[in-house]
């Protein structure tokens, strides 16, 4: 059994997880940042934020959707995540 308090690693991945999991719409990283700040109480950086956003994809536990360019055709614009299911 570990002892002492949880890392930060982990309370981020479970903070992320748990916010994606009460969001009944796709977030991106700004609208994460800004729910967990709310709900959860924790200030982080946009940076940190996507940072564990892609640790999370990279382990499939989150799906990323990219969306269409708004203004330039057949381009990526905004990607937004959502929990695999």
């Amino acid at each position: 059994m570990k002892r002492g308090r949880p890392s930060k690693r982990s309370d981020m991945l479970r903070a992320i997880l748990t916010t994606l999991e009460k969001s009944a719409v796709p977030l991106t990283t700004s609208a994460l940042c800004r729910l967990m700040a709310e709900e959860l109480e924790i200030q982080t950086s946009w940076n940190t934020v996507q940072k564990y956003v892609r640790e999370l994809v990279e382990t499939n536990h989150i799906k990323p959707i990219p969306l269409p360019h708004s203004k330039k055709t057949g381009e990526t614009g905004l990607v937004v995540y959502t929990l695999k299911r």
